[in-house]
């Protein structure tokens, strides 16, 4: 893809949108393109978060291993960003991420990551508003799974 095509798909995630469109050039170009096929691991839980992603095409499934059980508990579609957890937190990646179908994605190292979040505040703040969002929707999964459990 052109990079041009490349910047346009990345000022379609919130989390870029503040950004220079002359610093997202430099992101695409610092980030490397990857194509994944159907069932292929974008990263596995556990492993080093080393990276981050944005999805350009395609969807992939999040999976988490609980009690040697695989558990789907989200879909991801284009211009959805993850494993930045793993990279502001320095701790291993929470869930696995599988292709559903092929995918294109572009990675972004952790280097390069945390750059853009120091030299760009309103990025953070879009980071701290997706993860907010993110554990809002996880506390209500969580209230209903135990409500199920329990009738």
């Amino acid at each position: 893809m052109a990079l041009e095509s490349e910047v346009d798909a990345l000022r379609a995630v919130p989390l870029f949108r503040a950004i220079d469109p002359k610093e997202l050039k430099l992101l695409v170009f610092l980030s490397e393109e990857q194509v994944f096929h159907d069932g292929e691991r974008l990263c596995v839980q556990g492993d080093e978060g080393d990276c981050a992603y944005v999805l350009l095409e395609g969807e992939a499934l999040i999976v988490v291993e609980f009690d040697g059980v695989d558990r789907v508990v989200r879909t991801l579609g284009p211009n959805q960003v993850f494993g930045e957890i793993a990279i502001i937190r320095g701790v291993p990646r929470t869930a696995s991420v599988i292709a559903k179908g092929d995918v294109r994605a572009l990675r972004i190292q952790s280097e390069v990551f945390l750059k853009l979040l120091r030299e760009f505040p309103d990025m953070g703040l879009e980071v701290m508003r997706e993860l907010a969002k993110r554990l809002e929707v996880t506390t209500q999964e969580l209230a209903q799974a135990q409500a199920q459990s329990a009738a």
